[in-house]
């Protein structure tokens, strides 16, 4: 069973940083798509950034430029840097996984499917 554990969600200011961590047991897809999702009251769940198998990322319009997703495989953990915090990124942030989907070159949609997830971690940017 796989397993991912968020962490690093705190209460913040508006223009400030955070990191958030992801450490997840061994994934055994071939080709491994993760990704960072956010959920705001009231709104749905929205995909914020996702890696590719060769390091490749996607970013929701709203987060680039502020946004930097990373992966570290020797210690099986993902990250999200987040720079430059609006209140608008207050959110329930959740790691997924999934295996990655194949259209001519391995690709990691945020709208895609993914069916590994974590319980969640909170993240409140104050004015």
């Amino acid at each position: 069973q796989v397993q991912l554990e968020e962490s690093g969600g705190d209460s913040v200011q508006a223009g400030g940083s955070l990191r958030l961590s992801c450490v997840h047991s061994k994934l055994t897809y071939s080709k491994t798509c993760m990704a960072w999702f956010r959920q705001a009251p009231g709104k749905e769940r929205e995909g914020v950034a996702s890696i590719e198998p060769y390091g490749d990322a996607n970013y929701v319009d709203s987060v680039k430029g502020r946004f930097t997703i990373s992966k570290d495989n020797d210690k099986n953990t993902l990250y999200l840097q987040m720079n430059d915090l609006k209140p608008e990124d207050t959110a329930v942030y959740y790691c997924a996984a999934s295996a990655a989907w194949y259209r001519g070159t391995w690709l990691c949609p945020l709208q895609a499917p993914y069916n590994r997830w974590g319980q969640g971690t909170q993240v409140t940017v104050s004015s």
